[in-house]
């Protein structure tokens, strides 16, 4: 594989699941076997598999990539052995200054969560939270280093928005990030207290369209959710496929669009999802891995979204969209149902008379 034609630019290893935080929404449950992640050795095997891959990029997330002992060796392998750039995620909970020095020595881009303003941060991810994501994003911005500010949208931070992309204005962050909020982990048990409504996310998303808007040439902003490519169609037609097929990052990956690691060597599909792994990388390389999911029926069926049912299904912007195959999976039981996340009504069903009906039924009732 010729490095310069590689599939992905980055590919992401989840390092641990160990975090000193505890966010509502993490996307696993807090047990972990320690002894299930690659040793140090494997680890750079993982990195060396990665290079021949051809991805430039290294990303690590976690739980908390910073209190992996080892992690630091691994990332001056990746740079000095293979020079790829790397990435990393944090949450400013495990910072101190010997573990800056070391970012700032390997020159690793760092990317910083913070949910919303300091009421809605500190109430997610606990008391305290929200200085120390700050005075990490400080350190990195005199540094250079910072690289992105990361929003996971829920019901307590849905009207603040504003707030953090203000903050990656401030300390001149590369871009800023935000999440819809994906079921899966302690998110799926606390889903009912966390997941902002349809109509929030209507207006959280028009919000977010009109801050991408204003910093444009100063932070970019990205959206990973499948349905605000809905949302910037509507609004900028003229500019849309530019800006959907350069710069867009919320597609739904598990149709085989993405692939990455987890802390014991598993390739994954989906960066959310604990199931569909596809192969371990202590027993299959990454570039096989890769061309079997191209050609996996399940993710040939969920690539074509014909396949897709529902509302989704009859909607005029399936291609662009097709919504969150992991959402629809946890309310529905069916990886191929409608994202209920979305409010949005297809102008078949708007045109339907059968379907009016049904929905002033619906309304009557309650």
């Amino acid at each position: 594989m010729n490095p310069t034609t590689a599939p992905l630019f980055m590919v992401v290893w989840r390092c641990t699941r160990n975090c000193v935080g505890n966010c509502m929404y993490c996307s696993y449950t807090k047990e972990y076997a320690k002894e299930q992640e690659l040793s140090t050795e494997a680890a750079k095997k993982m990195v060396d598999e990665l290079a021949d891959f051809g991805s430039k990029w290294f990303g690590i997330s976690g739980g908390e990539p910073l209190v992996r002992p080892d992690i630091f060796e691994i990332i001056e392998y990746a740079e000095q052995e293979h020079n790829l750039k790397v990435s990393l995620i944090t949450s400013g909970f495990a910072w101190d200054e010997e573990r800056f020095d070391k970012l700032r020595k390997y020159e690793v881009h760092t990317a910083v969560s913070l949910d919303g303003n300091q009421e809605s941060n500190d109430i997610i991810r606990r008391k305290g939270g929200y200085d120390k994501a700050l005075h990490a994003m400080k350190k990195l911005s005199e540094v250079g280093l910072l690289d992105c500010i990361v929003t996971t949208m829920t019901k307590y931070n849905i009207k603040h928005m504003a707030h953090p992309a203000a903050i990656a204005e401030e300390y001149k962050a590369h871009q800023i990030v935000y999440h819809n909020l994906v079921p899966v982990g302690r998110a799926g048990s606390n889903m009912p207290d966390l997941a902002p409504t349809p109509e929030q996310y209507e207006e959280a998303f028009n919000e977010i369209y009109d801050i991408q808007r204003k910093l444009y040439g100063k932070v970019k902003v990205n959206v990973y959710s499948p349905f605000y490519a809905r949302i910037v169609r509507q609004k900028n037609p003229v500019d849309f496929w530019e800006w959907y097929n350069e710069g867009y990052l919320g597609r739904c990956t598990i149709g085989g669009n993405y692939i990455g690691i987890t802390e014991n060597g598993d390739y994954r599909s989906c960066g959310f999802h604990e199931g569909y792994r596809i192969g371990n990388v202590k027993d299959k390389k990454l570039r096989t891995a890769w061309e079997e999911l191209q050609k996996s029926p399940l993710h040939l069926k969920l690539r074509d979204k014909s396949n897709i049912k529902g509302r989704c299904g009859v909607c005029e912007y399936r291609e662009i969209c097709g919504g969150c195959r992991t959402r629809a999976e946890y309310y529905t039981g069916d990886l191929f149902e409608s994202d209920p996340a979305c409010n949005y009504i297809p102008k078949v069903l708007r045109e339907d008379p059968k379907y009016l009906e049904r929905m002033r039924e619906e309304l009557y009732k309650k």
